[in-house]
């Protein structure tokens, strides 16, 4: 299996949106706005942010976005990481964590983010194995107020 992570274009959008749909459906409880991911949205995530495809085979299998905090732009946001259902259970999505990771020490940002679905609290330990850290007194900006907020992790990070 070959494996790569490239960064995200503007012409990734559509398929970006399709992955995010395609990964969310029958894994993410259906009030997730994911599952209504617009090509719109994902063009203005990566105009302000940036992202990640996943390539397995040189086949789309999965993506993750990030953005800066309007407030506090040295604070990046993750959100939407997922790999599509053919691919998982090969620990593939640590493969765009450490991608988003990397890019954010690159660039100076002084803290990773990212908010965990009450519904899947499995993941709490994925992250922890990449040393981020539960912040109960952290609101995430993109959640939705239609569900449970989300736990909110973060990662310091050494430039």
């Amino acid at each position: 299996m070959d494996v790569l992570i490239r960064e995200a274009t503007a012409e990734d959008a559509q398929l970006i949106a399709h992955l995010t749909r395609t990964c969310w459906a029958g894994k993410v409880a259906a009030t997730s706005t994911g599952h209504h991911e617009s090509c719109a949205k994902v063009s203005q995530d990566l105009l302000h942010g940036g992202g990640f495809v996943l390539l397995v085979d040189e086949e789309p299998a999965g993506s993750v976005r990030w953005l800066p905090l309007e407030s506090a732009p040295e604070i990046w946001e993750m959100s939407r990481m997922g790999v599509l259902p053919a691919f998982r259970a090969n620990g593939l999505s640590q493969h765009l964590l450490e991608a988003v990771i990397h890019a954010a020490q690159t660039a100076g940002a002084e803290e990773l983010r990212l908010g965990v679905r009450s519904d899947q609290p499995r993941l709490l330990d994925l992250y922890a194995a990449f040393e981020f850290e539960l912040a109960p007194e952290l609101d995430y900006s993109h959640a939705n107020p239609a569900e449970p907020a989300p736990q909110v992790m973060r990662r310091f990070l050494k430039n």
